[in-house]
């Protein structure tokens, strides 16, 4: 698992994930810090990473591009830091990476944990 962190979380999460035995690098080491999500998007998914941020906007990108990857890891807090939800997410990758390897948008709070396979659409029949 590699994951790109959005210039929205703290660089604090780059040791957290490296101490974890997780790759990790921060936007702003191999990008543009006024890129938009977009090309954000376009970076991992052709680096094949998964992006780190506190930022609607890709969950809403994925739904509306139905798209498999990059997998988006979503962190909704107050405080996004490692030290507030720093457990919590690393559990969640841990639980989730098979799925977050396949194409997830995966959604991390202080009390839940939401998954959801891509891409998003309609699975019924019309």
């Amino acid at each position: 698992m590699k994951l790109l962190v959005d210039m929205n979380m703290s660089r604090r999460w780059i040791t957290s994930f490296i101490e974890a035995g997780i790759q990790a690098v921060h936007w702003s080491d191999v990008g543009d810090v006024r890129a938009s999500d977009a090309e954000i998007m376009e970076y991992a998914a052709s680096h094949g990473l998964i992006v780190f941020t506190k930022d609607l906007d890709f969950g809403a990108m994925l739904a509306e591009s139905r798209r498999l990857r990059p997998s988006v890891v979503q962190v909704r807090a107050d405080n996004a830091g490692p030290e507030a939800v720093g457990p919590q997410v690393l559990y969640a990758l841990g639980s989730m990476e098979d799925e977050l390897n396949r194409g997830a948008l995966l959604t991390v709070e202080s009390n839940r944990i939401r998954l959801r396979l891509l891409p998003f659409g309609f699975r019924g029949t019309e």
